[in-house]
């Protein structure tokens, strides 16, 4: 007997065609409070080894909040890096310095 397999759900499926899974702002706040290193890193763009690699020399493009060996990056600062909304509401329209 066979079992589907089954992503965490912070972990997209891949599409069939071996692409990366496209993330979107909606994708990117479903994944809750915080995330893991890898999938922040599949967000920006980055390999595993290099987000691994920039987190421990403080240089990962967010916050990182470590616990122990485990890192965590708030969703949060991810949507404000990329410069979405946190929320589902209409984008802030941008301030106007006087």
């Amino acid at each position: 007997m066979s079992f589907p397999v089954q992503n965490p759900p912070d972990r997209p499926m891949p599409p069939a065609n071996g692409e990366p899974p496209v993330w979107t702002a909606d994708r990117i706040r479903a994944l809750g409070t915080v995330t893991d290193l890898t999938t922040a890193a599949a967000i920006f763009g980055l390999s595993h080894a290099t987000a691994y690699d920039l987190a421990k020399r403080g240089q990962f493009p967010v916050a990182v909040l470590r616990f122990g060996s485990r890192f965590r990056i708030p969703v949060a600062a991810i949507l404000h890096a990329l410069h979405l909304p946190t929320d589902d509401g209409p984008p802030a329209a941008p301030s106007q310095a006087t």
